[in-house]
């Protein structure tokens, strides 16, 4: 059973996130699934932003180690690689749909580690 001040629609890994932080920087979480390091030039000091830029490095690192990785197997990489790319896709697409949400929610698998301080 749930205490009252738990809100039973909220997910246990989703961190709070100001209001106006969110909104704010929304666009910039949301591009940062493409470009990681715009908000490290434009929203430094934006909790939001950050969080968004470092999931979208772990994204940019994991993609490439296993590009690298899964193409380098013989034969094999014929089928991994697009499997690896395709978990990529949905992974960014999940992260894009919780930065337009305003939400600061790891993404599956690689959103608990951090490289990326936030303030």
């Amino acid at each position: 059973m749930s205490s009252p001040s738990e809100d039973p629609n909220r997910s246990s890994e989703q961190l709070p996130v100001d209001p106006a932080d969110a909104a704010e920087n929304k666009v910039i979480g949301i591009v940062a699934y493409i470009i990681f390091f715009l908000p490290l030039i434009v929203a430094k000091q934006s909790r939001f932003a950050m969080y968004h830029a470092n999931q979208g490095l772990l994204l940019l690192l994991v993609c490439i180690a296993c590009n690298l990785v899964l193409g380098a197997i013989p034969f094999l990489n014929l089928i991994l690689v697009p499997i690896a790319n395709l978990g990529a896709l949905v992974l960014t697409i999940l992260g894009i749909i919780n930065a337009a949400n305003g939400q600061i929610k790891p993404l599956p698998l690689i959103g608990k580690y951090t490289l990326i301080k936030t303030p």
